[in-house]
């Protein structure tokens, strides 16, 4: 089809970007179809974005945006924008494929249709999410994979866990590595020492970036900084960026116990341009999650110049390579000693910077958006 069709129309739903807080599908959705778009003038685009989306990140000739009714901010409304509204959108604009960045797809429409399925994280960790969320999830998610023509993931571990929980046939998948901005880049040691003076005092600091599920484990990693600040005496402090989206009350409950609280310092969310400079600036990255369908920090911190310890489940051993000290997440012990050995071991931190600068290369947005495109022309000649 994709060969015979002079006037290819791509119907996209980009609900996911309702406001200027941008996550990580937020990130793969600007950075693949602006890219996407601009490589394929002769392909028309129609965009669906909610009601408050004003960016200008698609304003190409190539290009026709939408507004969603009713906005998705509801189970019950997804099932109504899906199930009623987006078919007989479809049905009337008649696009060639619908991609959904984020994993929803409608059941009762017979257009061809291609979900990019992140992760299955709300299987393993249901509790991460509202009851509400958590059930529409569980319910249709698989549904949804097994609707499509095709899937796209973001890793392999991902698109193992999909044929594994979802039973979808691997061939049917394909794996679409996240890339990396470009705004990452190692700092001065000028701009080094200025923002630490801003956020620690001037001194080293463990860092963690993300918003703070239970599955991201930040109850541990304070538990082994606690530990590592026991056996090395070191000035080292901890700094924590994101908001706490779920257990806070055990969060903040194992700072207040901690005799070291005083060297563990919360940024709340944390700007782009901000975390560019203080991931940049950071001794480490310290990113022990339970889970994750890729762990886009990993790949920042190695373009940064910055050495990784990571761990050692999921997808992130895959992402990191041979450029991380890999630790068991559920152990403190683990997770203190891997902080202890970047501390003490100067070789082994150059070491994993060089190695890192070789693994991030892997891991581009041009890259990726040729991914994407070749699922989706897949999906459309099968």
């Amino acid at each position: 089809m994709i060969g015979t069709n002079p006037k290819l129309t791509v119907a996209v739903n980009c609900w996911v970007l309702r406001n200027k807080n941008l996550d990580g599908i937020g990130y793969f959705t600007i950075n693949t179809l602006s890219r996407i778009i601009r490589n394929n003038p002769e392909v028309e685009f129609l965009i669906l974005c909610d009601k408050n989306f004003n960016e200008n990140y698609f304003d190409l000739n190539n290009v026709l945006k939408y507004k969603i009714f009713p906005p998705f901010r509801h189970p019950l409304l997804y099932f109504f924008y899906l199930e009623l509204i987006l078919p007989f959108f479809l049905k009337k604009h008649k696009p060639d494929i619908f991609v959904s960045v984020d994993g929803f797809l409608s059941i009762l429409s017979s257009c061809v249709q291609l979900p990019v399925i992140h992760d299955l994280n709300f299987e393993y960790y249901p509790k991460d999410l509202k009851l509400k969320n958590r059930l529409y999830y569980r319910f249709f998610f698989k549904k949804f994979a097994r609707k499509a023509k095709r899937i796209a993931t973001v890793s392999e571990y991902s698109k193992n866990d999909i044929v594994k929980l979802y039973g979808i046939d691997s061939s049917k998948i394909d794996v679409v590595y996240l890339g990396v901005d470009s705004s990452f880049s190692p700092l001065t040691g000028y701009e080094i020492q200025n923002t630490r003076e801003k956020w620690s005092n001037g001194k080293p600091y463990f860092f963690f970036i993300g918003s703070m599920y239970p599955r991201k484990n930040i109850k541990r990693l304070i538990e082994a900084f606690n530990l590592f600040k026991l056996h090395t005496k070191s000035d080292h402090k901890l700094l924590l960026g994101g908001a706490i989206l779920w257990g806070k009350s055990e969060i903040e409950d194992i700072f207040a116990n901690s005799q070291y609280k005083e060297d563990i310092i919360f940024t709340g969310r944390l700007s782009d341009r901000e975390l560019q400079f203080v991931l940049g600036a950071s001794f480490t990255l310290t990113y022990v999650s339970i889970f994750e369908g890729f762990g886009l920090p990993i790949i920042e911190a190695m373009q940064c110049g910055v050495p990784v310890i990571c761990s050692n489940v999921t997808s992130m051993p895959e992402i990191a390579g041979n450029a991380a000290v890999l630790i068991d997440p559920l152990s403190i012990e683990s997770i203190a000693d891997g902080m202890e050995k970047l501390y003490k071991d100067d070789a082994l931190r150059s070491n994993l910077i060089e190695r890192g600068y070789i693994q991030h290369k892997q891991f581009t947005w041009n890259r990726t958006a040729d991914l994407f495109w070749n699922s989706i022309k897949k999906a459309l000649e099968e």
